[in-house]
């Protein structure tokens, strides 16, 4: 476990750090689960944080961390604390080492989380790869830019109306990349109401201008741990983290859309189905959904490629029913997914997560960009 590490300027009690973190959050409870260690080098003092090992080998075995909150018996919805405990407990596991210049920048991150989660748990779309809406009293259109806030509308508000139909009464189109980044984008934009409410107020005018999109948000707004060489533990996920799963049929990725999922892990072993939000995915749901992509392929008047869903979902209660194929699936789709442009023997599991920047004043290292 590289766990979590905090960069001080001076030498720390470990006990002091992790008492001030912990009770931050409303978590004393967690006290006796973490182990800190301090040391020191040239750039000064680090004290790293773990998960107890006895704990990590019984609740987290492998790293895989999709059972622990059903093992625990942890209800984030009577206890919505529950989910901040799971997202602790999954940093302090980490097979790569989350790096914080502050106590308050891990506070930041742990709620940046549990708001992404949330509101990931809550959005639901209508699925379009080619036509987008947005509620019009707080979005408008910008030819040569995209979809903007209107001025004097909450950044916030806008994002939940766009994304929320519990509030907005309404589904709107999104490609389901675009979604991630609106799940994202809001889940920093609340954390950073309350500890960075200059830099709000300069993301809020800036998407009165233009939105930032695709390789630039992610350039922005979110770091990335584990790469093609180096994979990830491929059950390791933090709740808040939005990963990809590759669609690795060749022939039926070529349906617009299809291409692979975009996904935000809720915790408890759920990703985010911004289609039917009422329906979160396991990962076996989402391995078998997409390994069906190729038996439903189809085409439409133009000659154009398309997935038919119908035929999908009755593909899919078919094979729930017969454990010897799900088993021969999911042997196939659980395995690391091949590089770009590579069909062979790599299933939909990505090697990588990612993940919000730091927020807070005087260590953010997210930096909008000039115009």
């Amino acid at each position: 476990m590289q766990g979590v590490c905090i960069r001080v300027d001076a030498v720390y009690s470990v006990q002091e750090l992790q008492q001030e973190f912990l009770s931050q959050l409303g978590l004393a409870d967690l006290q006796d689960l973490v182990q800190g260690t301090l040391s020191s080098d040239a750039s000064g003092s680090l004290v790293r944080f773990t998960l107890r090992i006895d704990f990590f080998e019984r609740y987290l075995p492998d790293y895989n961390t999709l059972s622990m909150r059903q093992a625990l018996q942890w209800d984030v919805h009577e206890r919505p604390a529950d989910l901040l405990r799971e997202i602790v407990l999954c940093m302090l596991a980490g097979p790569v080492a989350f790096e914080f210049p502050s106590v308050q920048e891990w506070v930041s991150a742990v709620r940046i989380r549990a708001h992404i989660a949330q509101a990931a748990s809550k959005t639901s779309l209508a699925f379009h790869t080619s036509e987008a809406e947005r509620p019009q009293d707080c979005w408008t259109y910008r030819e040569g830019a995209g979809f903007v806030i209107r001025q004097g509308a909450s950044l916030v508000d806008a994002l939940i109306k766009a994304t929320q139909p519990e509030v907005s009464k309404t589904l709107y189109a999104f490609s389901c990349y675009r979604a991630t980044e609106y799940v994202m984008l809001l889940g920093i934009a609340q954390e950073l109401e309350q500890c960075n409410p200059d830099l709000y107020a300069q993301l809020q005018a800036f998407w009165t201008r233009r939105p930032i999109m695709s390789g630039q948000f992610h350039d922005v707004f979110l770091r990335e741990q584990g790469s093609m060489e180096a994979p990830l533990p491929p059950n390791y996920f933090v709740p808040g983290d939005r990963t990809w799963f590759r669609n690795p049929d060749s022939a039926s990725s070529e349906a617009a859309g299809y291409e692979g999922s975009w996904v935000i892990y809720l915790g408890g072993g759920l990703f985010s189905n911004f289609w039917k939000c009422e329906q979160p995915y396991t990962l076996v749901d989402k391995c078998l959904e997409i390994y069906h992509w190729r038996d439903a392929l189809c085409f439409d008047k133009d000659g154009q490629e398309r997935i038919d869903e119908a035929k999908v979902e009755a593909l899919l209660a078919q094979t729930r029913k017969d454990a010897a194929e799900t088993a021969r699936i999911l042997d196939l789709m659980q395995r690391f997914r091949d590089g770009r442009g590579v069909y062979a023997q790599g299933g939909c599991i990505d090697t990588t997560r990612e993940f919000a920047r730091w927020v807070c004043p005087g260590t953010a290292d997210l930096v909008l960009p000039d115009s």
